[in-house]
């Protein structure tokens, strides 16, 4: 079998791949249709950040079984292309975590002291003493957003250094927070009250431009930023504004928006250190990811699974067989349930009712979670890593079977549970009608888990419905479908509207007003 290395790798990881009887091309910087030309002759390929792997490249790359990205992110594969192929594709989520880490923190006493500029004023052949006096990290705050691995790290650090550390993170429970010492705020609170901040999180719909002018116009004055993460987290024109204005006295970027960067904006402004994309750049990771990498392309062109692949990875054929078409009903009760609990997650209790009780059930516990989890954490959690992010995240996760299931052959229930709140959605497979939504806590309902879903928890009463309608009627929001379920009459009851559209928050509030309506959430699946 033959490997194609794209980019310059580390010679342990292209050693690792011969000494397990591939064959190994090392041919970088090729462009597209050169990789076009010849992909169609390998099983396998490795890539860093600079090759870009394209449907088209895809397309033709017919024996191609594993694309192994030799670092975290994989923006630069067409991972549904890849999955549609059946191509696996895989990083390395773990190998430079410390380099990361430390990398952030480098940059954080940087900012402190005023090291790079006072380095090239020395260069300048001046003595400067009096113009780069700087601040001390110890007794500030440190506001860290994203407490996964490198962030857990980060926060390690300061805390040696006697800083005081408050976290944002959707899945941080408050056991998980007592264990890394750390204070969990929501985002405003965080960056109003942080000396200096610094982002973990992957770049997504959800925090792309997270932090804008809105967001900076919270935070102290001369706060000081530093971004190893993702480019795109910070919106950079605001950012360059603020930088101007001295509303934040410093800053430290890692990666930007487009990269390579062609015209640093931030090139003339003495209170910024940018560095190009340096976060994973020491020997030792280099070394990590490509033997990483290369161990999980032997393991899978040997027949066997990838541990970090970030598409679906392959499953025994006899196990997954009776239970794959419920995966997808799996990751949608999960990612639905988890947008109705109010706080972070602390517990996930997933139920298997009926005849599926009697099978494999473990790639549906993982789909759940993916689920859970992919709100708020995008493409960053997976098939594979999604247990991973639990236990990392000190979410407890139970499985429960029973072979009973009323009266339906096959029930998945997943109850979802955060410190002050929980909820429990039931769903099953038919046949004809493919994926439903049967039961919310202890209301029957009859829901297709598709789209944009207004859940309402309301008093049985008449005229309520009606004014939810001509509310959102009146707001230009078509409803596509109505289900509503009660206890009894004149009790409680849910009501799930299926709407073609996105729902402002300003409606949400309209809604809640509606006299019997107690609580009011959007939800997307």
């Amino acid at each position: 079998m033959k490997v194609l290395i794209a980019d310059k790798s580390a010679k342990e990881g292209i050693d690792a791949l011969k000494n397990a009887g591939f064959e190994v091309d090392v041919k970088t910087g090729l462009n597209e249709q050169q990789l076009i030309d010849i992909i169609a002759d390998y099983d396998a390929m490795m890539v860093r950040s600079e090759t870009k792997v394209t449907a088209k490249i895809i397309e033709v790359a017919k024996k191609m079984k594993i694309i192994g990205r030799a670092g975290v992110g994989v923006d630069n594969i067409d991972v549904p292309a890849a999955t549609k192929k059946g191509i696996v594709v895989v990083n390395s989520p773990e190998g430079n975590t410390i380099a990361a880490a430390e990398h952030t923190f480098a940059m954080l006493m940087s900012l402190a002291r005023n090291i790079p500029q006072a380095a090239a004023s020395m260069k300048a052949k001046k003595w400067e003493k009096s113009k780069f006096i700087g601040t001390e990290l110890y007794g500030k705050t440190l506001g860290v957003v994203g407490a996964g691995k490198i962030g857990s790290r980060v926060i390690s650090y300061a805390q040696a250094l006697g800083m005081k550390v408050f976290v944002f993170d959707p899945f941080v429970t408050e056991e998980y927070a007592k264990k890394l010492g750390v204070e969990v705020k929501p985002l405003d609170d965080v960056i109003r009250s942080s000396d200096f901040i610094t982002f973990h999180i992957p770049k997504n719909k959800e925090t792309a431009h997270l932090i804008n002018k809105d967001k900076i116009a919270m935070m102290k004055n001369g706060v000081r930023l530093v971004n190893v993460a993702r480019g795109g987290i910070i919106d950079e024109n605001d950012l360059k504004e603020a930088l101007i204005s001295k509303k934040v006295a410093a800053a430290a970027l890692d990666v930007f928006e487009v990269e390579p960067v062609a015209d640093n904006i931030f090139a003339e402004l003495d209170n910024v250190i940018t560095t190009p994309h340096l976060g994973a750049s020491t020997v030792e990771a280099q070394v990590n990811v490509a033997v990483d990498v290369a161990e999980q392309i032997i393991e899978v062109l040997k027949g066997g699974s990838a541990k970090a692949a970030v598409n679906i990875p392959a499953m025994r054929p006899d196990l997954l067989g009776p239970v794959k078409p419920y995966l997808p009903l799996a990751a949608k009760l999960g990612k639905f349930t988890a947008q109705l609990v109010k706080g972070p997650v602390s517990e996930v209790e997933i139920s298997y009712l009926g005849d599926i009780s009697a099978h494999e059930v473990a790639p549906l516990t993982v789909a759940v979670l993916k689920g859970v989890f992919e709100t708020a954490l995008g493409d960053s959690v997976n098939m594979v890593n999604a247990a991973l992010v639990a236990k990392e995240r000190g979410v407890n996760v139970k499985e429960v079977k029973s072979g009973s299931a009323e009266n339906f052959s096959s029930l998945i229930s997943v109850k979802v549970s955060s410190g002050k709140d929980s909820k429990t959605v039931t769903g099953t497979v038919f046949e004809s009608y493919g994926e439903r939504i049967v039961k919310i806590d202890n209301f029957s309902t009859d829901v297709a888990p598709n789209g944009f879903m207004l859940i309402t928890s309301h008093t049985d009463r008449p005229g309520i419905i009606g004014k939810v309608g001509m509310l959102l009627g009146d707001s230009k929001i078509n409803i596509a479908s109505m289900d509503v379920g009660r206890e009894t009459i004149g009790g409680k009851a849910v009501m799930v509207l299926s709407v073609d559209n996105v729902i402002s928050q300003d409606i949400i509030d309209k809604v809640n007003k509606i006299e019997g309506i107690t609580d009011t959430k959007l939800v997307k699946v």
